[in-house]
């Protein structure tokens, strides 16, 4: 599957950068494949894998408060 293409909100040149960094942070491994045209694939990296857990709680708690997030971020209090 072709991530770059699934991923939305964001440019190309913003998730380069991105996976670049975390590439440079140990968190994903990149392989390139010499074809026509040129492939791509990242991966988790074992120190990112043991992120994993973390994250997906994460994702998960900020699904469940989302409504709660939203309704602030659109009527900041002051």
């Amino acid at each position: 599957m072709r991530r770059g293409r699934a991923v939305t909100g964001i440019s190309q040149r913003m998730l380069t950068l991105t996976l670049r960094q975390l590439g440079q942070d140990g968190l994903v491994t990149r392989t390139s494949y010499p074809e026509v045209p040129p492939r791509v694939e990242y991966t988790l990296a074992p120190l990112g894998r043991g992120l994993l857990e973390t994250v997906t709680a994460l994702i998960e708690w900020a699904s469940e408060h989302h409504d709660q997030i939203s309704s602030r971020t659109e009527c900041p209090q002051r």
